[in-house]
């Protein structure tokens, strides 16, 4: 019987060594974001009652107090403005973001954190940081700075190259 500790295989286990290097490098991190990404689904529905998303919206928010706009929140967090767009409207529900007008283009609108999303979302944020320094705990931090290193590397890399 296998132990209960023991993490289920993933696509990179089933891989071979006539598979490219490189696939099993983006499958290993896949694998890996994933798990996180799983665990901290759960932490913040569970223990806050908001899903990752309204999260993201709002850490993009903290970082740019005077707000952002739909098309900015949009492709910082990688979805479409419809996503975007009822996320926001879900939290400006609940008094948490509210749309301005930008100073720039009147016609257009900001979405910025009230007095009462600040407060909410430094509290979620303390939490969150914990779980995540918890979730990465056993790897030394000399092994941490090394891969912080090398994807800031395949991130220039990439940045590079696109298209």
């Amino acid at each position: 019987m296998k132990p209960a500790h023991d993490a289920p295989p993933d696509l990179t286990a089933r891989l071979t060594g006539e598979h490219h290097q490189a696939l099993k490098l983006w499958l290993r991190m896949l694998a890996c974001t994933t798990r996180v990404e799983a665990t901290i689904r759960g932490r913040l529905r569970a223990t806050f009652g908001i899903t990752l998303p309204r999260f993201d919206l709002m850490a993009q928010l903290e970082r740019h107090p005077d707000g952002l706009r739909m098309g900015e929140l949009s492709k910082r967090m990688m979805v479409t403005g419809g996503n975007v767009t009822g996320i926001a409207d879900q939290l400006e529900r609940e008094r948490l973001v509210v749309r301005v007008a930008d100073p720039q283009d009147g016609r257009a609108y900001m979405v910025k954190l009230t007095p009462l999303g600040r407060t909410t979302f430094a509290g979620m944020a303390a939490v969150h940081e914990g779980w995540v320094a918890d979730l990465f705990r056993d790897i030394p931090a000399a092994d941490k700075t090394k891969m912080i290193a090398l994807l800031d590397s395949m991130k220039r890399h990439l940045n590079d190259n696109d298209d």
